[in-house]
């Protein structure tokens, strides 16, 4: 006869949960740009996303930019008071529901997914050098496995700089 005390009970419950981690594959929810470069086809300069620090498979993803004066848009955007284009901020945004896109399961994603429309767009706050953007991007729906479209959101400091609906189609 075996009595279950609490020290033993504690015991089998960490033996039980590392069983259980082994048995279960780790979701990787961070990606360096190295990692970005390998899902999408995007290279300097117009590669604009510096890192994954969120991401839900099949659902979700926040990505970082960090915006910098060297970049090549600010020598005439505008000269004296830089600015970052309102079409790179959503490109970039684009480029975070790339790396959701590029890894949902049993899709052929060896194509390349391209704007298919850009709705519901509004820019709320200057992007500027210097600053941190904070884009989040939530799948909403794919269809016929070839069209999808995302909810995205770039922020700075907490305060919200564009937002909109992003179209996507894959193409071979």
């Amino acid at each position: 006869m075996t009595i279950l005390t609490e020290a033993n009970s504690s015991n089998a419950i960490a033996t039980a949960s590392i069983v259980e981690a082994e048995s279960t594959p780790e979701v990787k929810t961070t990606f360096t740009s190295e990692e970005i470069q390998n899902l999408l086809p995007h290279r300097y300069p117009f590669l604009l996303v510096d890192k994954i620090i969120d991401y839900v498979p099949g659902k979700s993803a926040v990505g970082v930019k960090n915006v910098t004066i060297n970049e090549p848009h600010f020598q005439g955007h505008f000269p004296g008071r830089p600015l970052m284009p309102g079409v790179l901020i959503v490109e970039a945004m684009a480029q975070v529901g790339g790396v959701v896109l590029k890894q949902l399961p049993d899709y052929d994603t060896a194509g390349l997914f391209v704007f298919a429309g850009i709705d519901k767009v509004r820019f709320r706050r200057q992007v500027v050098p210097g600053d941190q953007l904070i884009m989040t991007v939530e799948l909403l729906w794919v269809k016929q496995r070839r069209f999808g479209k995302m909810q995205g959101r770039a922020e700075v400091d907490g305060q919200l700089a564009a937002e909109g609906e992003l179209m996507f189609s894959l193409v071979n």
